[in-house]
């Protein structure tokens, strides 16, 4: 692709979100989230295959839906209100808005678009997907929050947490198992949401960080469980660190990943909500079982026929600058919980 279209696509991109994460007025919000969609369907179709076309119609799709839903929600409570503010929010509208963001963000049950548009693209792509275009969906949110139905957010984030998990299982590409894992981590999302804004922003950070230093690695290395175990001749310490980030993405102590879990089975239970904290604590562990198999695969065997490829790692080094930074952040801030709980 032309440089400077790249560069328009990007910036774009970028500038979407930002106005959707700046705005007090719903058509601003609707142009944004609109401009955003219109922004990343050229990155998902350029590489010219029948499965890039299928994950953009199906992305196009969804995308204009759920816009087009938020548009409805904003008109609907314009009329009832007689104002286009954000903040003044009738239940109906509402209602309407939080099923758009939902289907916007992948979250179950609005959730089967998500792995197969994941797995028609490359894994950058699939990263900006999983990373950057959650944050104009989850903005709305946060300006919504004060009107929300929390019961309707804790039922979708146990739903989202239990299908991620168990969809998983028998998954064998890795851009699905990745899906699956985002999905199960929306569930988190969405019930730290119901909680309070303040700690959905470290479940937020900490999920984008751990999400970055896992699809980084694997950007240029693999594509399926299989191709796991034969991939340590381009980067043996890539691979080491890439188990660890793996194990952080589970939630496992005492890697990062384990910190908004633990804060947010804390609000839980001391809300009284200790049946809902245990069933979301056993959703997460089909998803920590399928971490576990990647990192074993990863580290812990080697396939029946080694390969006859020359050491790459020893000559060659291709990893993006941002890796070793974001695999540090997505397994040794657990240290700082109660920092980041008291900043964010």
């Amino acid at each position: 692709m032309n440089p400077l279209i790249w560069l328009t696509l990007v910036m774009s991109l970028s500038t979407s979100t930002i106005i959707t994460m700046s705005s007090n007025h719903w058509l601003l919000a609707w142009i944004g989230l609109e401009l955003n969609t219109l922004s990343i369907l050229p990155m998902i179709i350029k590489m010219h295959h029948p499965r890039a076309a299928e994950a953009t119609t199906k992305y196009f799709l969804i995308q204009a839906t759920a816009a087009t839903m938020i548009l409805l929600a904003g008109i609907t409570n314009t009329w009832q209100t007689g104002q286009w503010s954000i903040s003044h929010m009738t239940p109906t509208p509402t209602l309407l808005t939080t099923t758009a963001i939902m289907l916007k963000l992948g979250a179950a049950p609005m959730h089967l678009w998500y792995p197969q548009a994941l797995q028609g693209v490359t894994m950058n792509t699939a990263l900006v997907i999983s990373t950057w275009q959650k944050i104009a969906p989850l903005t709305l949110l946060y300006m919504t929050h004060h009107s929300l139905n929390h019961t309707i957010l804790l039922t979708m984030g146990l739903t989202s947490a239990l299908i991620g998990g168990w969809a998983g299982l028998n998954q064998t590409q890795t851009r699905m198992i990745l899906a699956f894992s985002s999905i199960a981590h929306m569930g988190w999302l969405l019930t730290a949401m119901a909680l309070a804004p303040s700690l959905t922003t470290l479940t937020m950070i900490t999920y984008l960080s751990t999400t970055i230093a896992t699809f980084m690695p694997t950007a240029t290395i693999t594509k399926t469980i299989t191709d796991i175990g034969t991939t340590w001749t381009t980067s043996a310490p890539t691979l080491a660190t890439m188990m660890i980030t793996l194990m952080s993405l589970g939630g496992l102590p005492p890697l990062t990943g384990f910190m908004p879990k633990w804060l947010i089975l804390k609000e839980l239970t001391s809300t009284g909500l200790t049946p809902l904290a245990t069933m979301i604590l056993l959703a997460s562990l089909p998803s920590l079982f399928f971490y576990v198999r990647l990192a074993y695969l990863t580290v812990l065997t080697t396939p029946p026929a080694t390969t006859n490829t020359e050491y790459k790692w020893r000559f060659k080094l291709n990893q993006p600058t941002l890796t070793a930074p974001t695999i540090m952040a997505a397994t040794l801030m657990l240290p700082l919980t109660a920092t980041l709980y008291n900043t964010t």
